[in-house]
């Protein structure tokens, strides 16, 4: 559906920004008023990762007038192989700082606003409320609720973006116009259902590709140009070069969207999508131990069974000395209790410790008591016992 422009435009462009923006002013469904629009928006982008990268540089490339950056993280190297707008020199650095500097190489004419801090539900109505528009960029449930919970109840549209190894999805969702995030996906998947980026790997490449056409409908619905994806999906597959287009309908009884709401306010979206588990939980509850505590168990010689849950790829950039490899998903399945140890103890690790307390929660219920895990897993073996091995 066609919607009118979001934004009233500036008053004027100067001269040096009429030759800046001189091949968007050409275009008959831009031209000097979109242009003059996209001056006078205020556009803030969720996270400055692998989609706030493109996103950012190229609404500031189009010259959307204040941008604002939420971000609470710094450059680590395992960034820059998809978040293009830090570089080498970045590392360390806060993402906020560092994409503020990159915006304003593109282009000087953009005010950047920084908001240096985790998103969440005590500060993130008074950020959105600054703001026109909001492309969510985030990577987890939990922050993805939140944004879309609160544009509903303020009334603002934000681009959607998701992205994972080969795939990606976008949307655009404006509940005023169309359905919201809950209408799409009411309830979040179980907790270890669904791997993070961190855990399942993403195809550099595909930030740009998803993050490009944030920027598009970004664009269009500030303009009030084109038919942006206000009830549909747009899924991509990168690995078949396909797109496709999935019609998404307002849900009459959405909790947040529909005509009787049960969420009129902000919640718990930790506990909402329940980062890990009650089982699991409960089940590394006296159960966990330090990579320091393993360290002594392999040097004393006890009698364990280090058993690694993470998939093969991973095992192959690094290891804990002695552990051997079973994926996650053979756990969940119950084929590999069989072939547990009866006379050892379990000693289950990850990456960091959330699906290994998944899978820990499996041998407590199949009669595995003394099993146990490691606390930030083989990212905590790394920091602590073998620093000079890598991380990913």
């Amino acid at each position: 559906m066609s919607l009118p422009p979001l934004v009233e435009p500036a008053s004027e462009l100067t001269v040096d920004e009429v030759r800046r923006y001189s091949r968007h002013l050409i275009i008959p469904d831009v031209g000097m008023d979109g242009q003059k629009r996209l001056k006078n928006a205020k556009v803030l982008c969720v996270g400055a990762g692998g989609l706030g990268s493109p996103a950012l540089m190229y609404l500031a490339a189009a010259g959307v007038g204040t941008l604002g950056i939420v971000e609470f993280d710094e450059v680590d190297e395992s960034n820059l192989q998809r978040q293009i707008i830090h570089s080498q020199a970045d590392i360390g650095r806060p993402k906020a700082e560092s994409a503020r500097d990159s915006v304003l190489g593109i282009n000087p004419y953009v005010n950047v606003v920084l908001h240096e801090g985790r998103l969440e539900a005590d500060n993130v109505m008074e950020i959105f409320s600054q703001y026109d528009l909001i492309v969510d960029g985030t990577d987890n449930f939990a922050t993805r609720y939140l944004v879309n919970d609160a544009c509903v109840l303020l009334n603002k549209p934000y681009v959607w973006g998701s992205i994972y190894r080969f795939d990606g999805q976008a949307s655009v969702f404006w509940s005023e116009h169309g359905p919201c995030y809950r209408c799409l996906y009411p309830e979040p998947p179980p907790p270890g259902m669904v791997p993070s980026c961190a855990e399942g790997g993403v195809l550099g490449v595909l930030c740009a590709s998803i993050g490009s056409i944030q920027v598009t409908e970004a664009i269009k619905v500030l303009t009030g140009t084109g038919d942006p994806l206000v009830g549909r999906l747009m899924i991509y597959d990168a690995l078949e070069m396909t797109y496709r287009q999935v019609k998404v309908r307002k849900d009459p009884d959405c909790a947040v969207c529909g005509p009787n709401p049960t969420v009129t306010e902000l919640i718990d979206y930790e506990a909402f999508c329940g980062v890990v588990s009650e089982e699991a939980q409960e089940a590394a509850a006296g159960s966990t131990i330090t990579p320091k505590q393993l360290k002594e168990w392999i040097d004393d010689g006890e009698s364990i069974d280090i058993i690694d849950v993470r998939e093969p790829n991973e095992y192959e950039i690094v290891s804990i000395p002695g552990a051997r490899l079973i994926p996650k998903n053979d756990f969940l399945m119950g084929g590999a209790l069989q072939d547990l140890p009866q006379d050892k103890k379990i000693v289950l690790h990850c990456k960091t410790g959330v699906r290994s307390a998944e899978v820990l929660a499996v041998l407590k219920s199949a009669g595995f008591s003394d099993a146990v895990h490691v606390g930030g897993g083989v990212i905590g073996w790394v920091n602590q016992i073998e620093p000079e091995k890598p991380v990913y």
